[in-house]
């Protein structure tokens, strides 16, 4: 239900954004300037629409969660009264959402709102994306702690880690290698040449320190896996922000303009506007709605507050991001009769509350600065959000960037702070 009501919003956003839902609505709505006129939302409902609006109404969201974030603090009981307010009145949680979202339409003092409003949100998505980074490299080194101790009952989980890094480095050096084709031409593209020299090296250079004996000494369990599924991502933030880039123009010989630096055959699809920006918001969504549902489990909780389990109790799954009975179950005990309901609640809920509410509160503010452009929102449109934009360049690049430096300092780390345990 709280991802439904994260949807709605969210694609009341987009709607706020695109200039083709504004046209439709000016042509077909009998007596549209006067409807405007009347709710005082301006001539046209300026009011309404573009990024001030899509603020507005993240705004709301973002205090809808917050508020259940701060409601459901410390709960250790889906028994209690404040979790019975966590797990119930969907109708008038949907009413309080509304009510929130509408009632930031009467702010005062609009301009200030939105210009401090903005770098919150700023700061907010940054986390978000920063959330899902440590979630990443927690990933790697768990699957790799998991199937390595497979390896001293059956020597078969050798073989596998042997495959699926092969996999994956070939996945990166090839991906690498198409992008250097298909981004860069031997006259020019001297930025994205830089750019991929850059994220290669940064790829042999983790890979490296993966193996190199002083990091082997103190983590036995680093290795190849965790460094080869690091550079995939890498390598996917390289090509995504590349995509990203606003096209560049220049004069050919007979003085006619030519795209340069991008993919001859990728440019027929991007004429289709309508196609590009269907496909490529309801994947977006699709991605962060994702996101948000899989950093709120206990285990992901558990990897933000440096929980780990001890690496003696492994015990080695294909699948082994859920448990031999599912996701963060203790005891098969537990496990009643019924349509798949889990009664373990030894430690706390069987997912934190108000981490939940955190995490989508902090999706809010994502969506907020993606769907607005981040940093070029004046000109934003949800019909030119994936033509190109430097905003999203470099906020992608960053990310690329950060991932690479947190799993650089989970493998030294513990070389700088010997005194310290570390579990991953």
């Amino acid at each position: 239900m709280y991802a439904l009501y994260f949807i709605l919003v969210a694609v009341l956003c987009c709607i706020m954004m695109s200039q083709t839902v504004a046209n439709e609505m000016k042509e077909h709505i009998p007596f549209y300037e006067d409807i405007c006129k009347g709710i005082k939302a301006g001539d046209t409902c300026e009011k309404l629409v573009g990024y001030s609006a899509v603020y507005r109404v993240c705004f709301g969201m973002a205090c809808f969660f917050f508020i259940f974030c701060l409601l459901t603090l410390n709960i250790n009981n889906s028994k209690s009264c404040r979790a019975y307010i966590h797990n119930g009145f969907w109708f008038f949680k949907l009413l309080l959402l509304g009510a929130m979202c509408s009632g930031a339409f009467f702010i005062p003092d609009q301009e200030t709102f939105l210009n401090v409003w903005r770098y919150v949100g700023a700061i907010g998505a940054f986390l978000f994306i920063g959330i899902q980074l440590i979630l990443l490299v927690e990933f790697a080194h768990k699957w790799n702690k998991n199937w390595t101790a497979g390896t001293t009952h059956n020597k078969l989980w050798y073989a596998a880690l042997s495959l699926v890094t092969l996999i994956m480095y070939s996945i990166a050096t090839g991906g690498l290698i198409l992008m250097a084709v298909f981004y860069t031409q031997k006259d020019g593209c001297m930025g994205n040449k830089i750019l991929l020299g850059v994220n290669g090296g940064l790829c042999v250079l983790i890979s490296l320190v993966a193996i190199s004996p002083c990091v082997q000494n103190r983590q036995p369990h680093s290795g190849l896996l965790q460094s080869g599924l690091i550079s995939c991502y890498v390598t996917y933030l390289t090509f995504s922000a590349l995509s990203s880039k606003p096209v560049e123009v220049v004069l050919d010989a007979h003085g006619k303009n030519v795209t340069i630096c991008v993919p001859d055959f990728g440019q027929d699809l991007y004429r289709d506007e309508n196609l590009v920006t269907g496909l490529g918001t309801t994947l977006l969504f699709a991605c962060i709605l994702y996101s948000c549902l899989t950093s709120t489990t206990r285990s992901s909780s558990d990897a933000l507050q440096g929980r780990y389990a001890a690496p003696e109790l492994e015990v080695a799954r294909c699948c082994f991001c859920f448990g031999p009975y599912g996701e963060d179950t203790e005891d098969p005990q537990n496990m009643k009769e019924g349509p798949g309901v889990i009664y373990d609640e030894k430690r706390s809920t069987v997912y934190s509350y108000s981490y939940f509410h955190g995490v989508f509160f902090l999706a809010s503010l994502y969506v907020m600065m993606t769907v607005t452009n981040w940093f070029n929102y004046e000109s934003a449109y949800i019909e030119t959000f994936f033509s190109g934009s430097w905003s999203i360049f470099w906020v992608k690049m960053a990310s690329c960037w950060m991932c690479v430096m947190l799993y650089l300092w989970t493998l030294v780390a513990p070389l700088c702070c010997p005194s310290r345990q570390f579990y991953v």
